[in-house]
């Protein structure tokens, strides 16, 4: 299966298992390229994502949400990476959870292609301007659709028990651009 990689490394051969925020090592990967880019952004330090995307019902177009205004850009404006290429068979990756496209990489894989990336904000628009990728911005969510991604954000915090690492990256990320999110959490008495 043809899978994808967004990375900041360039001139990888190979994609190894890494500990991120699950139970083992894994490579990320996707079945589609522009999700590949948006793993490029990353708005917080590892081991913790920020990549607050979807699909649209009977859509395999992703739609970026901004949850703060210029998000898209903020995150991904000169950043610069690779999307790698691989060819896994079965058994070298699992599907990822409550995510369609994303593929959890077991073993290392060897690299079969690659996109160099100089600005990803660039090749955003390039996505959007062929309609690879639609972008939900902040102004036109209604207060209840940020009240429902505030909730997702903290019940997040609440389930990696944040409120025992408030100075990790996701926390102050969560603090300083969604703070509702954080109020929500601290409410609930975490």
């Amino acid at each position: 299966m043809l899978l994808y990689h967004g990375s900041n490394t360039a001139g990888l051969t190979q994609l190894c298992p890494r500990q991120a925020d699950h139970d083992r090592p894994y490579v990320y990967l996707t079945t589609i390229e522009q999700v590949a880019a948006m793993y490029l952004c990353n708005a917080v330090q590892r081991p913790f994502y920020w990549f607050p995307y979807g699909f649209e019902r009977g859509s395999d177009v992703p739609v970026y949400h901004e949850l703060y205004p210029d998000a898209l850009r903020e995150v991904s404006q000169g950043v610069r990476g690779c999307i790698y290429t691989v060819d896994a068979k079965e058994g070298e990756y699992i599907p990822f959870k409550d995510i369609p496209c994303a593929r959890l990489g077991s073993v290392p894989l060897d690299v079969v292609g690659r996109i160099e990336v100089a600005d990803a904000y660039e090749l955003m628009q390039q996505y959007i301007a062929e309609g690879k990728l639609k972008v939900s911005r902040y102004e036109d969510k209604t207060p209840e659709e940020l009240e429902r991604w505030h909730r997702m954000v903290a019940a997040y915090l609440k389930e990696k028990n944040m409120a025992s690492a408030p100075d990790c990256s996701y926390a102050h990320f969560v603090r300083q651009k969604l703070p509702r999110a954080w109020e929500i959490y601290t409410e609930s008495g975490e």
